[in-house]
């Protein structure tokens, strides 16, 4: 367990030291969004680039994984939408159906498993990371505008959606390593070089960007019995996320895989990692664009995150005994 901890600790730390950082006043806050932007823009489509380039198309293509990652975000989604439904609007419920089905697979996922796996549990985490964009929070999004359905129509929503995940630069390039590792094409040194360097820069920058994102002060909010501060919804959120997420693809791969399912060992672990990981960041950036209460988002995003320390690395050593 120690030696898992190793691993896992510097990750924290960081997302620790831009926390500390912005909180302190050593980071400005209106520096943050030029580190999420070189992180969104260059450093993370370069990793995503470089990996997608030297991972077997097998691994990129592969149903199983697609298979079973689309149908446990799907659950975790309307399992989302059921409980937020109750109190919230269409808008609401999707965005917070988005941050317990959402995981930070590209900031935090992607560097954590090939620290302690190696290569092969990195083709299935971009996998994930291709659902997630394509998928999870096309329906999200979709699902966020039925509150304007009636004035603006569905096809309307449904282009708005399209729209949003093929303006996120991580999508064009995993599609472009793909396409370099589907040709085995062989680029230029220079730019190989390039690439590295700011793939390499991707993991830390992330990472400290993570928690100077959560340092953000967040407006407080009606202190009622729904509130996270006495054990409600936030918290409730946070479980199901860390808790439920991985439970539910680690039960639903074993019947998956009993029912003749081709899917690895290697396979099905990456992906059970991959759901224990802390809300993804940008679920509230994603809010907050579209209308939806980016504050309580946060506050999902800060509690896993600070709650998936304990509870990954649990996870991890359950797999490496």
């Amino acid at each position: 367990m120690f030696s898992i901890l190793g691993v896992t600790f510097p990750f924290f730390i960081l997302v620790f030291a831009g926390y500390l950082a912005a909180k302190r006043g050593w980071l400005p806050l209106a520096a943050i969004p030029g580190l999420n932007g070189f992180v969104l823009y260059f450093a993370l489509p370069s990793m995503l680039f470089r990996f997608g380039a030297n991972t077997p198309m097998a691994q990129l293509l592969d149903g199983s994984v697609a298979l079973l990652y689309a149908l446990s975000a799907s659950v975790m989604v309307l399992l989302g939408m059921w409980i937020l439904r109750r109190q919230h609007n269409w808008n609401e419920s999707a965005f917070g159906s988005m941050a317990v089905s959402f995981p930070n697979t590209g900031y935090m996922g992607l560097p954590l498993l090939l620290s302690l796996f190696g290569p092969a549990a990195v083709g299935p985490a971009i996998l994930t990371i291709v659902v997630d964009l394509f998928f999870t929070s096309s329906v999200c999004i979709a699902l966020s505008r039925l509150d304007q359905a009636q004035t603006h129509g569905a096809r309307r929503a449904l282009m708005q959606a399209i729209k949003s995940v093929f303006s996120i630069p991580l999508t064009w390039a995993i599609g472009l390593g793909a396409l370099v590792s589907a040709n085995a094409w062989v680029l230029p040194d220079m730019l190989t070089q390039t690439v590295g360097l700011m793939a390499g820069a991707a993991a830390p920058v992330a990472l400290f960007t993570i928690g100077a994102l959560l340092a953000r002060p967040v407006p407080a909010a009606a202190l009622d019995w729904w509130h996270w501060q006495r054990g409600g919804v936030d918290v409730l959120l946070v479980v199901l996320k860390l808790v439920v997420h991985p439970l539910w693809v680690a039960g639903l791969g074993w019947g998956l895989i009993q029912w003749g399912l081709p899917l690895t060992p290697t396979a099905w672990m990456a992906v059970v990692l991959v759901a224990a990981l802390p809300s993804a960041s940008n679920t509230a950036l994603l809010a907050e664009r579209f209308g939806a209460d980016s504050t309580r988002i946060t506050r999902v995003i800060l509690l896993s995150t600070a709650l998936a320390f304990p509870s990954f690395s649990a996870w991890v050593a359950w797999y490496k005994a």
